[in-house]
């Protein structure tokens, strides 16, 4: 059965955070005529994502104004297990229920039993013969089971990783599948630079009449050694070099029925400059196109699980490392930074303390407890690494570094009880040891750490130290602190006598404007205000 696919024409990209910028909703309001459709990304589950994506509601109440196209990280690709039949079933409901005409990925693994990578950085196949049948079977299986086209995208990378070119794999991978594909050119750019090659290498003789959608966004390039690498991160500025592949590709791609601009953490008035500039290349109309049905599955099997997760043990732990020595160091270093990213959001104390070298940081990628965190169970990244700090401390004692993760478990647990009377998501606790030299020690090492290495390039992990010395000497409590939500964990403020004072005398119902405006307490509740402890309008 033939598909009729529309032209979308050009598109901003969206994870539903309402937080989050743009929010292309807003910015379509501002500028009508800069784009016509959203690519959006949420759970599987349509009741999930309107649960847990905050912007889901108003992307189904504006379909007539802006067009969505649903691009979900929450499907495999590749990986060692076939997508559930009920979560697929659950996918192509809400594809019904948002009218996307398509539904597209990157081939990748993306996560295992419920438990996504970190930062949800895939894990792409091997560009081998085996690699290439496990993601055809993915595709068909994918296929099989939704009403709409399947889009595959070319994924990121940046060890190389098998003998094939990235584009003679999906080439073959769309011959095999019939499904179209998705060419996104900054992964694309990523794959020539780390091979060496120029960024149109190997398009003569691709099939670009299968690509229905380009995508273009932001990332950064560095050099190590002779090498360079492309680090998709859709925050940073767009590469020129993505600009001229775009002028290049684009008027080959006789069935093209998207752009998207994955824009992700840019200002909404710097998205809509890039949006201005690809509104210049991209057509206004096309028509339609009949995209023929796929062939029918092949009769093959997905590789052992051991390979994949011997792919996981080189990227996360560099056991078992082959080929590509300095791409997967390379990877490496970028994996194991976006872990310490996501740590930070759940434990930084305990990070740094812990996991604050690259060291410390393989330790934990090679640890059972981080494989545990891929068991089914449903624990959180935070909990896994808090296991791994126990196991350590069990096998070396520690009463500092023992402290301050009962410190931040205890903090976690206090934000199911905030306080009405402060601003929003904060309350005020006393724990029974006093950790404030190192809250205050952690922020200068980070200070001093970063502004060193900004200078001389240079990192320094001793440097780390003075945070660890500040845990040994605590001194016994009470020590009351303000605790404040952040995403998703806790900012902890160290009181000092007269904020402790101007807090206390809010929860006992002083309106701020009173305490701003008594000569006593004023300084304190214009300090309190700025570090969100107190809100004016409460």
């Amino acid at each position: 059965m033939t598909a009729s696919l529309p032209w979308l024409g050009l598109g901003l990209s969206a994870n539903l955070d309402a937080r989050a910028v743009p929010n292309p909703w807003a910015l379509h309001a501002r500028h009508p005529d800069l784009f016509d459709f959203v690519e959006y990304s949420a759970p599987l589950h349509l009741a999930q994502a309107r649960a847990q994506a905050p912007l889901m509601q108003v992307l189904e109440e504006n379909l007539s104004a802006l067009p969505a196209v649903f691009h979900p990280v929450h499907l495999n690709l590749h990986g060692p297990e076939l997508a559930p039949k009920p979560a697929l079933a659950a996918l192509d409901a809400h594809l019904r229920a948002v009218g996307s005409p398509w539904v597209g990925n990157d081939v990748g693994w993306w996560h295992h039993q419920g438990g996504a990578f970190p930062g949800y950085l895939y894990l792409p196949p091997p560009l081998d013969p085996a690699g290439l049948t496990d993601a055809v079977v993915h595709a068909q299986h994918v296929q099989a089971h939704l009403h709409v086209p399947l889009l595959l995208e070319n994924p990121a990378f940046i060890a190389r990783r098998g003998p094939m070119h990235v584009l003679d794999f999906m080439a073959e991978l769309h011959a095999r599948t019939g499904c179209g594909l998705i060419l996104d050119l900054g992964h694309l750019l990523a794959f020539q630079l780390t091979a060496g090659l120029e960024p149109t290498a190997a398009l003569d003789g691709f099939p670009l009449e299968a690509v229905l959608e380009l995508h273009l966004a932001g990332g950064a390039v560095a050099a190590r050694g002779h090498r360079r690498f492309y680090f998709d991160d859709h925050t940073q500025p767009v590469q020129g070099a993505l600009f001229d592949l775009l002028e290049a590709v684009l008027p080959r791609c006789a069935n093209l029925r998207a752009v998207c601009f994955e824009g992700d953490g840019h200002p909404p008035e710097r998205a809509a400059a890039t949006l201005r500039r690809l509104r210049r290349a991209v057509p206004f109309a096309r028509d339609p196109v009949e995209w023929p049905a796929p062939p029918p599955p092949e009769k093959a099997k997905l590789s052992g699980e051991a390979r994949h997760w011997r792919a996981f043990e080189a990227l996360y732990g560099e056991r078992n490392v082959e080929g590509d020595l300095e791409g997967h160091r390379a990877e490496t270093d970028y994996r194991l930074a976006v872990l310490a990213e996501a740590l930070d959001r759940a434990l930084p104390l305990t990070r740094l303390l812990a996991a604050g070298t690259r060291a410390q940081l393989l330790a934990f990628g090679r640890s059972p407890e981080l494989r545990n965190f891929f068991d089914g169970t449903g624990r959180e990244l935070g909990q896994c690494f808090a296991a791994f700090v126990r196991r350590q401390l069990r096998e070396r004692p520690d009463p500092g570094r023992e402290a301050v993760l009962a410190f931040e478990l205890w903090a976690l647990a206090q934000l199911t009880r905030t306080d009405p009377a402060l601003a929003s998501g904060v309350c005020v606790a006393t724990f029974p040891s006093n950790l404030g030299e190192v809250l205050f020690a952690a922020a200068a090492v980070r200070r001093h750490v970063i502004g060193r290495a900004w200078g001389s390039g240079l990192w320094e992990p001793g440097a780390l130290e003075v945070v660890a010395q500040a845990a040994a000497r605590a001194e016994p409590g009470p020590w009351t602190v303000a605790l404040r939500r952040a995403d998703p964990g806790v900012t902890a403020v160290d009181l000092d006598p007269a904020l402790l004072e101007v807090l206390r005398l809010a929860q006992a119902g002083t309106p701020f404007h009173k305490l701003a405006q008594e000569p006593r307490t004023a300084e304190a509740a214009a300090r309190a205000e700025r570090l969100g402890l107190l809100d004016p309008a409460g």
